[in-house]
Parts: C-alpha cells; structure tokens; sequence
C-alpha cells in the first residue's frame, strides 16, 4: 500500500505540473495536440476540441505537447524567417510564451498552497514563541521568558517555529558567538543578546537503543577513537571498566552515574559469539547550549490566519529549497545528499508507515504535508535557469528579450540536449545513491 501511495504521490505532482502548461497555454490561443497521464504506449484516448487525451501504460506523471514547440522549420537558412503556424507555441507573443512556461511551476506552488490550507484549517500552525528559558542561563539573565514571541533570530525574519529550525539546518552556532533575538511581548517588541554556555561532555562515538534489549551498536563513528580501536557497527556492548552491560538502557545507566572525564576505559564487546575486549580515550565534545527551547507545535487560527500562514507556509519550503541548493555550493550538502524519484518514493512510504497506526487522519495529514513539501521543492527546481528545465526556457525568453530576435532553435535545442545529458548522468548517479542507501538500511 506504501508504494501505491508513494506512486501516487510523485504522478499527481507531475500531472499538476503539466496540466498548469496545459490550461495557459489553452487560455493563450496555443494548439495543445496531447495531454497525456503517463508515458509509454497508449492504453486509451481521444480527441476532444482538437486535443487528443491520452491514458499510458506506464502511469508515472504526464506530459503536455504543444503545437510547435520546437519547429525547425521556423528558421530558413536564406531569405526572412518562416511566419510561425497558427495556434502553435511561437506563434504567439513572448510575454505569452513565458507566462505558458511559468505556469508548471506556478501550479506546483499552488498545489502546495491548496494542500497548505487543508492542514492548517485542521491542525493550525507553528507559533515561534519561546517555551522554556533554563533557569540561571545567559538567555534568562538577558531577560528572554518563556511565552516571547520571536520574530527575527541571528538576522532572519521569523514568523513560524520552524524558521528557527531552518537556521540551525543551514549554521552552527559557534562556541563564543553571541545569540541575537528580536521579541515580541505585550505589543512590545525588545532586542536581546547574550553569548550562551558551553557543554563539556566526554563522548564514545556510538548509538543504540537504550531500551531492555541487549546493547547491540546501531552505528560507530569512523571518526571515533573506539572505531580507531576495531569496534564496528553490529557489535554487541557487554561490559564497561568490567561492570556488566546487559542491556541498552543498563549502559545508559552507567553513563548517567560514571560520565566519563576523559581518562581511559576498558570496553568489552561481543561479536560473532565471541568477546573481545579494547581500551579508548574518549574525546571531548563542546555543545554550545542556547538556553531556551522554541515552540514547533500547532495551534488553530481563524479564517484570515489559514490564508496568511498557508502563504507564509510556501515562503518557508522555497526559501528553505533555495537555501538547500546554496549549501551544496558551501560544502553543507552534497550530491549524496540529494534524493532522485526512488529516494522520494522510499521517504513517501516510510513516512506513511510511520504514521499509518496513528489513524486515518494523521495518516493523511502527513501525506499533504509531503505534498506541500515535495510539491514547492518541484516548483523551485523547475525554475532553476538550467537547460532542460521550465527555467532554462525562460533565460532563453529573457535573453531574446534583449537582443530583439529569436535564439536559433538549432542552438536552443543543441544546448538543451547537452543539458538533457549532463541531467541524466545525475539523475542515475542519484538513483544508484538512492537504491544503495536503500538496500543497506
């Protein structure tokens, strides 16, 4: 069922996309000769009004073929241009062409704002008001208290809880450096500043379930001293300083009543039914403490504020795809950090197997949000000025707009066609990431 929906998903995305071509391009007098749900063979079709409608075998998004869209045979080698056909896609005005263009992703922004809507009528939205202030921290005796409105974090604007969150996504708040906020209390608003606390803890490199179980290690740091030592993910924790480790929440334990202070430890592990035992210095770790925890739950608002925050709500997924596509120029992100059709897929139906126990509703509700999520994320990426996408047509449109005549369709298509290869090594080097990520979870 995942899958299906998964499936689902991804193709009304698509489908969304092309129909927003479709109906401008329809509106602008463009002769569209086919709207197709699917690629591949025809399974069923038929003409209406001069379009041809068409089901494909393979029900994976759509496409939308316009009447001259790339006609060669619009340029003569000798003599004035060819008149473009009537009802075809240069026949028209370039504004026009542009604006059939922009539709695709427009749409998807739309679909993201219509699924937007529906979430917030029902769960409300993400105040981005203080909770808590750790008593006796510099945040406290800047004077921040619990149930202040943040509206600007370290220069950003902040209207959600989640703008916030974005910014730890894209920084790191260094040891020294000093927080500044802008809140709002009582229809006032006051700027505070403070340089936070730093946490000294003494660290393993490991992660596991600190549950009854035994403690079998979810994950070693390549980077860790006890990885450095031979301890390999799978390894199952069996004593510490020899007091016995039974179970994971037995580690946890000892950790809470010996932290380590940076003085050597004796770890026996067991692997493959046989113990083994290897000594570590932990390494120190600095985590710099903010001093207050911000809200990211939803509260109801009325009428005016499901239309305010369902566009505060796209503002925040462009911004946020943008900022994405800036940090893998930063060196934040890399490629291996995108995800192709199959990454989505898998991330749409993990999701719903996470919240399908949680009822119909919830279930639901976390499906529009991967919606409006992958939906504005689609919206922005088509806009890029690259070749081969919506945004590459229009750069081309901008730079006919300057030199006072058309581009040669022969160049046009030839730079497309290189961009279609260049996009295509890509998308299969983020398909064989994705389907390895996938296969050894």
């Amino acid at each position: 069922m995942k899958w299906v929906i998964a499936f689902l998903i991804f193709s009304l995305l698509i489908l969304f996309h092309e129909f927003g071509h479709f109906l401008v391009a329809k509106l602008n007098g463009v002769d569209v000769e086919e709207f197709s749900m699917g690629f591949g063979p025809r399974l069923l079709s038929g003409t209406f009004r001069g379009t041809r409608y068409s089901l494909k075998l393979l029900l994976f998004g759509g496409s939308c073929q316009m009447k001259g869209m790339y006609d060669l045979d619009e340029e003569e080698e000798d003599g004035p241009p060819k008149e473009p056909e009537k009802g075809s896609f240069q026949s028209v005005s370039l504004g026009r062409r542009a604006a059939i263009i922009f539709a695709g992703p427009f749409f998807n922004f739309l679909l993201s704002f219509i699924c937007a809507i529906i979430i917030l009528s029902v769960i409300g939205y993400d105040p981005a008001t203080v909770s808590t202030v750790a008593e006796g921290s510099p945040a406290a005796e800047a004077g921040l208290k619990a149930g202040d409105e943040i509206v600007n974090f370290m220069g950003d604007n902040v209207v959600i809880g989640r703008d916030v969150e974005a910014w730890f996504t894209f920084n790191d708040l260094k040891e020294g450096e000093t927080v500044r906020l802008r809140v709002k209390r009582d229809g006032q608003t006051a700027d505070i500043q403070y340089t936070p606390d730093v946490q000294k803890r003494y660290m393993m490199g490991i992660s596991y379930m600190a549950d009854e179980n035994p403690c079998k290690l979810s994950a070693v740091s390549e980077n860790s001293p006890v990885y450095a030592a031979g301890l390999r993910t799978g390894d199952t924790i069996t004593a510490i300083d020899d007091a016995p480790i039974r179970t994971g929440k037995a580690l946890s334990e000892y950790f809470t009543e010996h932290p380590m202070d940076g003085s050597e430890v004796k770890l026996t592990y067991a692997r493959g039914g046989q113990e083994q035992s290897l000594t570590f210095t932990p390494y120190e770790s600095r985590q710099v403490q903010l001093g207050f925890q911000y809200n990211l739950g939803r509260v109801k608002t009325d009428a005016l504020g499901v239309l305010r925050y369902g566009f505060t709500e796209i503002r925040y997924w462009i911004v946020t795809t943008l900022r994405s596509i800036a940090s893998m120029f930063t060196g934040r992100f890399t490629v291996n950090d995108l995800s192709g059709p199959v990454g989505i897929v898998d991330i749409v139906g993990t999701t719903y197997e996470s919240v399908k126990s949680e009822g119909a509703l919830m279930t639901w509700l976390n499906m529009l949000n991967l919606i409006v999520l992958l939906s504005a994320n689609l919206g922005v990426i088509n806009l890029l000025p690259i070749p081969a996408l919506d945004g590459g047509r229009l750069l081309f449109f901008l730079v006919e707009a300057i030199i006072r005549r058309p581009i040669n369709k022969k160049v046009e298509i030839g730079i497309q066609v290189v961009a279609v290869a260049l996009l295509a090594v890509l998308a299969v080097y983020v398909l064989f990431h994705d389907i390895t990520r996938i296969i050894g979870r």
